[in-house]
């Protein structure tokens, strides 16, 4: 038995569970940084002069920086480790927090956006592969699902904080507040994050059975540990390209597009709900309320997907949350005109569709061998943050053109049941390939 199996087989101990809840706080950062942009845009329009076309592409410098981060930066993951791509990733986060603070015009801004967008799609890949491979078998699910639920919990205080501190100072205390975070949670990685065992095993760079041995101890498991020999396989392919090959083609193209439609409903309804609510009839605060009962509710799905995804089979729960999710998306917008109403189904609405990104999560490092799962991952994030890049634009197109809400909102149902096709297609991994 290798150290691999043994993870797999063996209850989680404290260490584990702590680098999950540190997978967790990092991803925490990228929802915190999704709810102060939306949070921050009023003043910062008013400070710079900005259109609301102008503003809708400030945010989206930030959603293609995290684009590139999920596919550069990830197959430099599997090259040169995960832990110093992810303390990497953190650092560019950091630094883009503190330059969006001390930005004094609109092209400062956009290039700090694009900076901590960089940071946060590396962030986004490296935590969730971290988590899949220090999980054990029985537990993966379950603190996947703690991981993704970070993002509800950062993007809930990054809204409350962003009213706070914008009230006290000013947007740009937002960021700065950021940055001090982003700044702290780098000296913890850097204390306690461990390098990923299959990296060791699938590259064994220098010292890597001292390094394995070392995290082993950490573990709770004592003993000598042996690497697992390399596999020729895939030696001599560029990572990229061996996702195209036919061990994986399938999975790859259903998977981005499991991706793509998820994560395009995803950034819609966390986009364009306050401001149509407010067109509807509700007052700011009554709509800013709606929002965050979305973001509350993001927390507690994405927990309630890793405890049923812990009792059955991970992929047939996603598809479960995906019909469910389309169902709660039309009910939302058709009785939306009562606040009570909508504050309880937009709690649904946002543990749903949280759910569904916790369940693409999982499934999504169990596709691929470990000397391309960060590729895979990062490629599939990034497929999905396509999604989020054009949703605020298409959305805006299609109302611009006469689209009534209720249409929108139900044409959205209708795309995330396009992820749920595809999730029926895509053949069943239930466990990490082995190195």
């Amino acid at each position: 038995m290798n150290l691999r199996e043994k993870i797999d087989q063996s209850p989680m101990g404290i260490y584990q569970w702590a680098i999950v809840l540190m997978a967790a706080v990092m991803n925490f950062l990228d929802g915190f940084d999704v709810l102060a942009i939306a949070f921050t845009a009023t003043n910062i329009s008013k400070d710079f002069g900005l259109s609301k076309t102008e503003f809708g592409m400030l945010v989206s410098a930030g959603l293609i920086g995290m684009v590139v981060g999920s596919m550069v930066l990830a197959p430099l993951a599997d090259k040169f480790g995960r832990r110093p791509i992810l303390l990497l990733s953190v650092a560019f986060s950091a630094i883009g927090l503190t330059v969006s603070g001390f930005s004094v015009n609109a092209e400062m801004l956009a290039f700090s956006r694009v900076m901590t967008g960089l940071g946060v799609g590396g962030i986004l890949v490296g935590t969730n592969v971290i988590t899949s491979e220090y999980s054990s078998k029985k537990w993966r699910s379950f603190a996947i699902s703690v991981y993704a639920a970070g993002f509800g919990i950062g993007a809930m205080i990054g809204g409350m904080m962003a009213k706070s501190l914008q009230a006290t100072y000013s947007w740009h205390a937002v960021y700065f507040a950021g940055a001090l975070m982003t700044a702290l949670v780098f000296i913890i990685l850097w204390l306690w994050l461990p390098e990923s065992i299959d990296y060791l095993n699938a590259k064994q760079p220098q010292n890597a059975r001292v390094r394995l041995n070392r995290i082993a101890q950490k573990l709770g498991f004592g003993g000598e540990w042996e690497l697992v020999v390399k596999r020729a396989e895939n030696q001599n392919k560029l990572p990229i390209s061996a996702l195209f090959g036919s061990k994986y083609l399938r999975s790859t193209l259903l998977l981005w597009l499991s991706f793509f439609a998820i994560m395009f409903c995803f950034y819609f309804i966390s986009s364009w709900t306050p401001a149509l609510l407010k067109e509807a009839g509700m007052t700011v605060e009554e709509s800013i309320n709606v929002g965050m009962m979305i973001s509350l509710g993001g927390a507690a799905g994405s927990l309630l997907y890793g405890l049923i995804a812990s009792r059955w089979a991970a992929r047939n729960v996603l598809i479960l949350f995906t019909i469910k999710s389309a169902l709660a998306i039309v009910l939302f917008i058709l009785l939306s005109h009562n606040l009570a109403v909508a504050m309880v189904l937009g709690v649904v609405v946002g543990a749903l569709i949280n759910g569904c990104i916790s369940g693409l999560y999982t499934i999504n490092p169990a596709t691929y061998d470990a000397d391309i799962r960060n590729t895979g991952v990062g490629w599939a994030i990034g497929a999905g943050r396509a999604g989020s890049v054009l949703a605020p634009t298409v959305a805006g197109m299609l109302l611009d053109a006469g689209w009534e809400k209720q249409s929108l909102y139900i044409a959205v149902a209708g795309v995330m049941l396009i992820a749920t096709i595809a999730l029926a297609f895509k053949k069943s991994h239930v466990e990490i390939k082995r190195v």
